[in-house]
């Protein structure tokens, strides 16, 4: 989440006249993320969070997105569901932006995960899984490994500002991905972005999860191995295979990878890495002025992915056999 556009009390009080929410009470944008500009909204029927899709987000793809929120939610996913207006849509216009209103989720995210968060992470990712089964709709991954060396290729010249050589070590790391990435696996919705700011909990208890503005159709390994990624190394970039082992454990106590996922776990975590590696550097490198956003350091990603080079077999990561 982040906030790109601004929007004046006009703008946002001609918007909700098309509701049935009562007027609004406080409206706070919300700096976390970088995708879509996020605000907090309190009318007086309650909470609600409401996005404006920024000039990233194909609008084509919305209806994917909201309806995916509401049919999870129907097979019994705790989520955000979509707010429909007074002529039955969920999407309007703000600001020039394409925008929608989703309701409030009660709990907190972790900005320091445990075992337990990672198992309960794990068992969610899981469900997601098999509750994504029957969706009617279909998107594909637009961050997945043919776009990812023309994303490179907006960032290659200035890339080495961020670190000595590393257009050439990611030019060499993404001949090997092209190479080696497994095909045919197991396949459906997955959230392709559950990183801890999009999982909340309510003590011990996971509350639910948000965001899934990059959902898409793809291995649900490879979901899996995004998790790796985000909830199981360090602040210092040691990866913790007790969290590891937590977070696979959590994911097989719902729904058991096949030999194929499990062999292609090491390969599918660099392409994890080496995607949020290339994301990050673009942002990095092009932070629209006046944007309520801070970038996040691409280099932890370059850490992740080099750690991912060394790994021989899925039991490194925990992985029971």
């Amino acid at each position: 989440m982040a906030v790109y556009t601004d929007v004046t009390d006009e703008a946002l009080y001609a918007f909700l006249s098309d509701y049935t929410l009562g007027p609004a009470l406080s409206f706070k944008g919300i700096a976390e993320g970088v995708e879509n500009s996020n605000y907090l909204l309190h009318c007086q029927a309650g909470y609600f969070i409401l996005t404006l899709y920024e000039k990233r987000v194909n609008p084509a793809d919305l209806p994917f997105f909201l309806g995916l929120m509401e049919h999870l939610s129907a097979r019994g996913l705790t989520c955000p569901v979509p707010v429909k207006r007074r002529d039955g849509g969920a999407l309007g216009e703000l600001a020039g932006r394409p925008a929608a209103l989703v309701t409030f989720l009660d709990g907190v995210s972790t900005r320091k995960p445990d075992a337990n968060h990672c198992l309960e992470t794990g068992r969610a990712l899981a469900q997601l899984h098999l509750d994504g089964e029957g969706f009617e709709l279909h998107r594909d991954n637009a961050l997945s490994l043919p776009h990812w060396r023309p994303l490179f290729e907006t960032s290659r010249e200035q890339a080495d500002s961020v670190a000595p050589g590393l257009a050439s070590e990611i030019a060499r790391e993404l001949d090997a991905l092209e190479a080696d990435w497994p095909r045919d696996l197991p396949k459906g919705v997955i959230h392709a972005d559950l990183f801890p700011d999009n999982v909340f909990f309510i003590g011990k208890k996971l509350s639910g999860l948000i965001d899934f503005y990059f959902a898409c159709d793809d291995s649900f390994a490879y979901d899996l191995a995004i998790c790796l990624n985000a909830w199981c190394f360090e602040p210092g970039g040691a990866f913790n295979a007790t969290k590891g082992r937590a977070l696979l454990q959590g994911y097989e106590s719902v729904r058991r990878l096949d030999a194929a996922e499990r062999a292609a776990l090491p390969i599918l975590s660099r392409g994890a890495a080496m995607r949020f590696l290339l994301t990050r550097l673009y942002d990095w490198l092009n932070v629209p002025p006046g944007a309520l956003v801070k970038p996040k350091n691409p280099l932890d990603y370059l850490t992740r992915l080099r750690f991912h080079q060394w790994i021989v077999s899925s039991s490194e990561y925990g992985l029971a056999s």
